[in-house]
């Protein structure tokens, strides 16, 4: 099963699109406790920093980024599963970079580095199509209506 509570999204920089906002909050109200952390635009090194900064001890880092690993949803949602269900990875806090992504060392640092798409997205874009995958993961692992195969 999937905890929302467990569930942190880092993203660099502010969401300006109101449609893109408005995206978000109806996900967020459908994922309760999850929480989204805003930090600021900077060079990649400061966002590692305020990443860095910003994640607790007990939480995993999973970077975002294009070169990362791409799975289907279903996969993915199993994978969420796996993470929150084992003891060493029960929080996760996915990272989401600036216009320049995450600085290499931060993405090796992650548990996981994850791939939205082989296609590159602004952040905002990349921050709402993450948490629509966490819903429909969630809806997954619940058998759901959500989620047509």
């Amino acid at each position: 099963m999937l905890n929302p509570a467990r569930i942190r999204i880092l993203a660099v920089g502010k969401v300006r699109k109101s449609w893109v906002r408005e995206g978000i909050a109806l996900y967020r109200k459908r994922l309760p406790g999850l929480t989204v952390v805003e930090l600021r635009d900077s060079t990649p090194e400061r966002e590692a920093a305020a990443i860095r900064a910003e994640l607790r001890s007990d939480e995993r880092l999973v970077a975002l980024t294009e070169e990362g690993q791409s799975l289907d949803s279903r996969t993915l949602a199993a994978r969420l599963a796996a993470l929150q269900a084992s003891g060493e990875a029960s929080r996760l806090a996915f990272a989401i970079g600036g216009a320049d992504g995450l600085e290499p060392t931060l993405r090796s640092e992650a548990c996981w580095r994850l791939s939205l798409s082989p296609l590159t997205f602004p952040h905002e874009l990349a921050r709402l199509l993450l948490l629509e995958q966490l819903y429909r993961a969630q809806s997954i692992l619940q058998g759901g209506p959500y989620h047509r195969d």
